[in-house]
């Protein structure tokens, strides 16, 4: 005899909170911000927005990033355009 695997929909506890609005096990994401339950700003609080440029990247992770092979010559492309251009290389690839 094999067990049967249903959707959680369709399991009993499911069914138990519809009709008792209590919360499935399932179901709980431990109440922290996330796409569906968003931290708003209070009025007049700046946002602070995460650019890619925000965290240290290396001239091989440019080139991938610009869908390039990393090989030698586009990783000192890369290194080149870093260095010129800053964070702004990283912003025009990875916004």
């Amino acid at each position: 005899m094999t067990d049967e695997i249903h959707p959680l929909e369709e399991s009993d506890e499911v069914a138990d909170a519809v009709e008792d609005d209590v919360a499935v096990d399932a179901f709980i994401t431990g109440g922290g911000t996330d796409r569906d339950t968003p931290d708003f700003l209070q009025p007049g609080e700046e946002p602070h927005l995460r650019t890619g440029a925000d965290q240290k990247w290396d001239p091989e992770d440019l080139a991938v990033a610009e869908g390039r092979d990393p090989t030698p010559a586009n990783v000192e492309r890369a290194r080149k355009e870093l260095e010129e251009d800053g964070p702004a290389a990283i912003e025009r690839t990875v916004p």
